[in-house]
């Protein structure tokens, strides 16, 4: 972000709206998992029930099986009960149908008998494939009217097919649901069945549906059969390939979010498909970042039914491609990463389906079961970079990985992506001083494959994974200005976060302009970052972003320019409309600069977007004589005095009594603008 030049004004009016803040649920990413124990056979009987849990045992679901209604807080099947493996259909059918918890583990293939048997389901069950050897032929499960807490995962469910591609007579089903709620399917492998894949049927709701692979088969995955608006779905990374229809079909859903799914219809088969996504009815649908390849008819919607499509790459389709209507925001549900749709044949391919994890010694394992990767310059560490360690963390891990970062100044890039939650980076020194990350990229400065970088792509530290930590260091930008003169701008980040539940605690953030980038994943999704005991140095904006942050308990330091003057702004906020922006709160503000030379903000409307509704609010902070009596100013044609600036209850030489051109709040309005209203139901904490 720039200092303002000379643009075009641009002025606008608009209403004031209230706040709608999303309240995600806190939960484990379901990404690809991997077994942290080996689950030991328990003998040839399979009956004893007393084996400990492994550790997978205690995944619990995303998406809108993550939601708690109806009595039922998230998915998390067999937690808690005894863990029992199985080899037999009497063993696997008497354990799935107690009324106690279980978690059953199918050690091999169970053949059903009679052919079509669905195995009916009690609540809380987790039925889990151990590695690629657990196989279900002829048969599937049935979870019934009020059946809850299921989690169904790392099977293969096959062969059911009984010669009649489009099959009238034969209701052989992988898994169906009759009126079920909360119920996740897991990384399995469907197939070859006489009738559905999948059955979603007759109000079942709170469903998550992810990292399956779903072919060879006419009626895919069906979602309905009632008169009622009712269910809640979530699809993501599955892999349809070679299936006629129904991919899904979606008959009066109240929310389906389907996201990064992969549908392929190859070329040369004798399967051709009839259509791909069908919104029926009164559904409500959210289509992202999915990828269809060769589908006829990829997304069609009845009259009345709503397709929302954000992303979606299609290749080789033909026939009806349809959107249209209103539907919902998911992540005022549940947080979710995107992938790219061009990078969904990979990661699919890779990460969909059973995995071969148990007993295996691979990088990617080993990483994950660990809950800590070391760093050290000298080579007493597992790893000499801290990149090399985020690279070791395997991909949608899916629980907290610790990189303990030894004292020493490490000259280095480091991202952490999308794919990779849960990362801690902590030093390991006795003060945040003694381990640096440090690099000196700017907006301007070459890449190295040609090109050169904008001001987010010059952060040293860039953070695009959620639910990340950084603890005890310093993360500095220290792009020299003056030996830079040739250049533009001289935005140069110290760290970038583009996350959700981002915690930076007992840190130093250290830059002169644009030190600290505090952005979201896309202009509609939530980001929240809580900075807590912290420093963050810098001059011009370097605290801005369109995230929804608190910067609590911290100080922030005002630094002179590169030719010695004083004068800059705090923060250059780009909130998107209907956000919470930057709050300041029970914090100082202070640095050796002179008297009345640092404003506390500006409306930052990046590419000129007037939809946005900059917001910073300072609360119970001293402020140094440094700030200026009008501590609010324009940019770029646009008012501070339209959007959301504002103090409350301020204190130090550069505090000020209310006027027009110095906003405070009412005790009333205060205390709607806490640091737990940004923070919208999630409560940082370290790990």
């Amino acid at each position: 972000m720039s200092e303002p030049r000379s643009k075009a004004q641009h002025r606008r009016r608009r209403s004031r709206t209230a706040l709608a803040v999303g309240v995600p649920l806190a939960l484990t990413a379901a990404g690809t998992f991997t077994y942290g124990t080996d689950l030991g056979l328990l003998g040839s009987s399979g009956r004893q029930a007393s084996a400990a849990a492994p550790a997978w045992a205690a995944d619990t679901a995303d998406g809108f099986a993550s939601v708690n209604s109806l009595g039922q807080s998230g998915t998390y099947g067999g937690r808690g009960g005894k863990t029992v493996t199985v080899k037999t259909l009497t063993d696997l059918e008497k354990y799935a149908t107690a009324a106690e918890p279980y978690v059953i583990v199918v050690a091999g293939t169970i053949t059903m008998n009679p052919v079509g048997k669905e195995i009916k389901v009690k609540s809380d069950k987790t039925i889990v494939g151990q590695g690629t050897a657990g196989h279900i032929v002829g048969g599937g499960f049935f979870l019934g009217q009020g059946v809850h807490n299921v989690i169904i995962r790392n099977l293969t469910i096959r062969d059911a097919y009984q010669g009649i591609w489009n099959d009238k007579d034969h209701d052989f089903d992988a898994i169906q649901m009759d009126g079920a709620h909360h119920v996740w399917i897991d990384h399995n492998d469907l197939r070859h069945m006489a009738d559905g894949l999948i059955d979603v049927r007759k109000d079942s709701t709170n469903v998550t549906v992810s990292w399956n692979k779903l072919s060879d088969n006419n009626k895919t995955f069906g979602i309905g059969w009632t008169e009622n608006v009712k269910t809640d779905i979530t699809i993501h990374h599955n892999w349809l390939r070679e299936t006629e229809q129904r991919n899904p079909s979606t008959d009066n859903a109240a929310h389906a979010h389907l996201y990064n799914n992969f549908l392929e219809d190859a070329p040369g088969t004798a399967i051709k498909s009839a259509y791909g996504n069908y919104s029926r009815g009164g559904t409500k649908m959210v289509l992202e970042n999915s990828l269809f390849q060769g589908v006829n008819n990829p997304v069609i919607k009845d009259s009345g039914a709503a397709v929302v499509q954000r992303g979606n790459s299609f290749s080789g389709t033909s026939g009806r491609n349809e959107s249209g209507g209103t539907a919902f925001d998911p992540k005022t549900y549940y947080p979710y990463s995107l992938d790219k749709a061009a990078d969904l044949p990979s990661i699919l391919k890779a990460g969909a389906g059973p995995r071969a994890s148990i007993g295996t010694t691979s990088a990617s394992t080993k990483a994950a079961a660990a809950t800590t990767l070391t760093v050290a310059q000298d080579g007493s560490g597992q790893y000499r970079t801290v990149q090399a360690a985020v690279n070791a963390v395997p991909a949608n891990n899916p629980a907290r990985v610790v990189i303990a970062v030894k004292p020493g100044t490490y000259r280095e890039l480091v991202k952490v992506p999308s794919n990779k939650p849960h990362v801690t980076i902590q030093g390991t020194g006795g003060s945040r001083k003694d381990t640096t990350i440090v690099y000196n990229n700017a907006s301007g400065t070459p890449k190295p494959g040609g090109g050169t970088y904008g001001t987010g792509g010059s952060a040293t530290v860039a953070v695009e994974a959620d639910d990340f930590q950084a603890r005890n260091l310093t993360i500095s930008n220290d792009f020299d200005e003056k030996a830079n003169q040739s250049l533009d701008g001289h935005q140069a980040v110290a760290l970038r976060t583009a996350a959700d539940k981002v915690f930076l605690d007992g840190i130093i953030v250290s830059g002169d302009q644009d030190t600290l980038l505090l952005d979201t994943a896309s202009k509609d999704r939530l980001g929240r970052v809580y900075v807590s005991n912290s420093y963050v140095i810098g001059n011009v904006d370097f605290i801005f972003g369109r995230a929804t942050a608190v910067v609590d308990k911290s100080v922030i330091t005002l630094k002179k320019r590169w030719n010695g003057t004083s004068a800059g702004y705090v923060t250059a906020p780009s909130t998107a409309a209907n956000r919470k922006g930057i709050l300041i709160a029970n914090s100082t503000v202070n640095g050796d600069v002179s008297a009345g030379s640092f404003y506390l903000g500006r409306p930052w409307h990046a590419g000129g977007d007037a939809s946005l509704d900059p917001q910073t609010t300072v609360r119970n902070t001293s402020l140094s004589n440094a700030i200026r009596s009008t501590p609010w100013t324009d940019m770029s044609g646009f008012s501070w005095k339209d959007d959301r600036f504002a103090e409350y209850r301020n204190s130090g030489a550069g505090a000020g009594s209310a006027s027009t051109d110095r906003p405070h709040l009412s005790d009333a309005q205060a205390a709607n603008q806490e640091v737990a209203d940004w923070l919208a139901g999630w409560t940082p904490s370290a790990s």
